[in-house]
């Protein structure tokens, strides 16, 4: 299940990238709902992920903190 969910999650962030607001509300809501290794995960998918995206920069301080 937890799979299911650290997908659905990073499916979520994709579509709501174009939003930097919208994707750091989502990110917040992940955050809660994840387990300790699927955030290190998260982590790491983000850091490659707003590479190209330096308006979602800001978000990583969301999960870094």
């Amino acid at each position: 299940m937890s799979k299911v969910m650290y997908d659905y999650t990073k499916s979520v962030l994709e579509r709501v990238s174009f939003d930097p607001m919208l994707f750091c509300k989502e990110l917040e809501k992940a955050i809660k709902m994840l387990l300790p290794y699927e955030m290190d995960q998260l982590r790491e998918w983000l850091l490659n992920f707003t590479i190209g995206k330096p308006e979602l920069k800001q978000c990583l301080l969301i999960v870094n903190s």
